[in-house]
């Protein structure tokens, strides 16, 4: 069988996200709250690309480029959401947390109440 360059490099941001396990959910929301950049600013701080037309993986991208805690709000969101994500968390958009949950999920548990347990 196999493997594509994508199931490849989704295995890898599977086992980045295993050093998170055990952060309990809320340390991991307090983090993402305090120092996510998306959380920073208002809605007045728009940046300059906002209405520019782009995919769903270009504005990840464009949202989260030097986000410090892009691994603490990935994992977050494959605990609480799982399958149905939605919007952007982490620097990746829908369609590759959704192929990426499953990679995720096989690795085991996690604190309390994610979703793999």
């Amino acid at each position: 069988m196999m493997t594509s360059h994508n199931d490849v490099r989704l295995v890898g941001i599977a086992r980045r996200l295993d050093r998170l396990r055990w952060v309990p959910s809320a340390l991991l929301a307090h983090a993402v709250l305090r120092d996510g950049m998306c959380m920073s600013g208002s809605s007045e701080d728009e940046p300059g690309w906002a209405n520019e037309p782009m995919t769903d993986r270009e504005l990840a991208a464009r949202m989260c480029a030097g986000c410090p805690v892009q691994d603490e709000c990935l994992e977050l969101d494959l605990r609480v959401a799982g399958k149905d994500t939605a919007g952007v968390w982490g620097a990746l958009p829908e369609d590759d947390r959704r192929a990426l949950y499953p990679h995720w999920h096989q690795r085991g548990k996690r604190a309390e109440g994610g979703a793999a347990q």
